[in-house]
């Protein structure tokens, strides 16, 4: 039962991590390991070789884009921003988020 309950909760997290990164970058501009260090502390679990194949995806969607910059320490990063597009496409996101909350809820409560 312990494995299904972990596949499930594996499953529901991967379909939500676009949401996620996109809900962090509308805050404030990041690079990746900033990124996953937000993630890692709400304790979405990822590592990079997931994080990066996502950030390329949304890039070639339009959602985001990039600009390097000079680190204090060690090599320039990549620092992504949400664009416009990237901005709208959260909006429907988050109205999609709250009806699916509000759905699961009348189910779970038998409410209508």
């Amino acid at each position: 039962m312990s494995t299904n309950v972990d596949n499930l909760k594996a499953q529901m997290r991967k379909g939500i991590l676009e949401y996620c990164i996109l809900s962090i970058l509308s805050r404030s501009d990041a690079y990746a390991s900033a990124i996953i260090a937000e993630l890692k502390e709400s304790e979405m679990i990822i590592v990079e070789g997931t994080l990066y194949p996502l950030l390329t995806r949304q890039k070639n969607q339009g959602l985001l884009s990039y600009r390097w910059e000079e680190s204090p320490q060690g090599p320039p990063r990549k620092y992504y921003s949400i664009t416009e597009k990237g901005l709208e496409f959260l909006a429907q996101l988050d109205e999609t988020w709250n009806q699916l909350v509000e759905q699961i809820y009348r189910i779970r409560t038998g409410t209508k």
